[in-house]
Parts: structure tokens; sequence; C-alpha cells
């Protein structure tokens, strides 16, 4: 097992790697200048030429990629563009936001799709099970933007429940925390909700047909623990898989709910550095992103060992 968590922890090095000569690459090559950006429309070249120099951006590619790099290895990821604060800075005074949003959303998905589709598979065919997969379709269909501004609409414009937007940090309360946080994060769970369940069911559904579980009920064992000990149980680990994959693809959906509920999170980070051109600041948040994706999956490989002691690394 240790062997196993070091070499997984070894290979995050040449995948972070990549795609930070991915990253940087890529921001290089599209349009804009973020030197003209920040000078305005009524700079002359020579104003642009001199933020250019400024920020190093009148090197060549090869050279800034080596300086950049360099200082990375250091724990250095730069100084933004665009708020002139050391990107590490920035991520930690947006990191709070995204993670409380994050573990918000994946604590509602998880609380209510599990049982969802743990019922829906004992009534296979039933009402129940009709009203999840229209759900799964719908949830899967419908923007996140889309079913935000609706929730917007109808819990904060017409019955004033909630908070239109915003956000207030957990320090200064759990409840105007959890209030500012309800709406953003029943919007990001809806499509997690329908995957989580979905493939709840499926995995149940799978195991209920085991020789298994006849035994169990031939024993005369209560049914409610015929689904959770047996059926839920052995049905584990594939949901453990898509609850590992919700949560890295948490990553990108909040990016957009954060916009929409203007809540000053690494999403709206990213969102606001793409717009600006904030070379550094865009870097940092991608590398940031794409490590939280790698310790995810590696936590979810991890969780097998405990859900089924078969499995051995």
């Amino acid at each position: 097992m240790l062997s196993f968590l070091l070499r997984r922890l070894l290979s995050t090095i040449p995948v972070l790697l990549i795609v930070a000569v991915l990253v940087f690459g890529i921001l290089r090559l599209t349009p804009g200048d973020p030197a003209a950006i920040l000078a305005g429309d009524a700079a002359t070249t020579e104003q642009i030429a001199q933020i250019r120099k400024g920020l190093g951006l009148d090197r060549s590619i090869p050279e800034q990629f080596g300086i950049w790099f360099g200082r990375m290895l250091t724990g250095d990821l730069g100084e933004s563009f665009y708020y002139k604060t050391e990107v590490t800075t920035l991520i930690g005074q947006r990191l709070e936001p995204t993670l409380s949003l994050a573990a918000v959303t994946i604590t509602i998905a998880v609380v209510v799709a599990v049982p969802l589709g743990v019922l829906a598979a004992w009534r296979f065919g039933g009402w129940l099970d009709r009203g999840l997969m229209a759900f799964s379709v719908l949830g899967f269909s419908v923007p996140v933007f889309v079913l935000a501004y609706l929730l917007i609409w109808l819990v904060s414009l017409k019955l004033g429940w909630l908070p239109v937007q915003g956000y207030q940090r957990i320090g200064d309360g759990v409840g105007p925390w959890l209030r500012h946080l309800v709406l953003p994060s029943l919007t990001l769970s809806v499509i997690y909700i329908a995957l989580i369940a979905r493939v709840t069911r499926a995995s149940v559904l799978e195991t209920l047909g085991e020789d298994y579980i006849r035994t169990a009920r031939a024993k005369g064992l209560p049914e409610a623990k015929v689904l959770l000990r047996h059926a839920l149980a052995n049905a584990a680990v594939p949901i453990a898989t898509v609850i590992g994959i919700g949560i890295a693809l948490l990553i990108g959906g909040v990016v957009v709910t954060e916009s929409v509920y203007a809540i000053p999170g690494l999403g709206r980070l990213t969102v606001d550095a793409v717009l600006a051109r904030d070379f550094p600041t865009i870097q940092g948040v991608i590398l940031l992103f794409s490590f939280v994706y790698v310790l995810v999956n590696l936590a979810v490989d991890l969780s097998y060992v405990v859900l089924d002691p078969r499995i051995r690394y």
C-alpha cells in the first residue's frame, strides 16, 4: 500500500509538468495582449511596449517559461499582472469560498442521491424509479446557469428566502455562511444528484440479483438490512468512483456558479484572469486544479481497499 501511494504521488510530478508546459504554451498562443489591456484604449505604442517590458513579455517564450518554471519549483507562482499581488496570496484569499461551495454541494448530492438510487433500485419499474430516470435526464439537460437564474428568480426575488448573490465567510457565523451557500450549492448539486443517483441505482440493481441477496432474504433479514448491509455495501465501489468523478467535475462547475452568484472564489478568479489575460494567475489556478484532480483520483483508488477487502495494491 505504501509503495503504491508513493508511486502515485511521484506520478503527479510529470502530470503537473505536462500541464504546466501545455497551459503556458496555449496562453502564449491565444490572441490578446495583457499589456494592451492593462494600458487601456488610449495608450500609445510606446506605453504598451514599456508595460510589456515591465511584465517580462518582451523576452522570448522559452526564456519566459524558464523564468516562470524556475520560480514555480520554489513555490513562487509569480505576480498577477492585473491584481499586482502574488498569485499564491490571491489563491489563498479565494480558496475558502470555493472549498465551501464544493463541500456543501457534494454533501447535498451524496445525501440525496445515494438513498434515491437505492430506493429506485428496490422499487425497480415503479413510480420512484421512473421519476428518478426522468430527473436524471432533466438534470443533465438543463444548463447550470439557466437553473441558477430560475432559482434566483423564484427563491430570492419572489419568495425572498435567501440572498441573491454574494458570500459570507464562515468566520462571520455559520448561519450567514450557509444562507449564502444554499442556492449556489443547490444549483450545482442537481447534475451531481442525477449522476450519482443513476449510478447508484444501476449498481444496487445489479447486486439485488445476486445469490447472496436471495440467501439473506431467505434467512428472514429485514429488507432495510438487506439493502444497506448487503446490496449497497457490495455496490459501493462504482458509487465511490462516480462520487470522486463528481468532485473532480466540480472544478469546472464552480466557474459558472461563482460567476452567476458573485462568489469571490477560484472560479470567479479564473474568469476575471482570463478576461484580463492575466497569465500568471491562470497558470497558478489551473496547476492547483490539476493537483486537486490527481489527489481526488488517488483518494478514490485508496477507498477501494476499504470498501472491498478483496482489492489489494
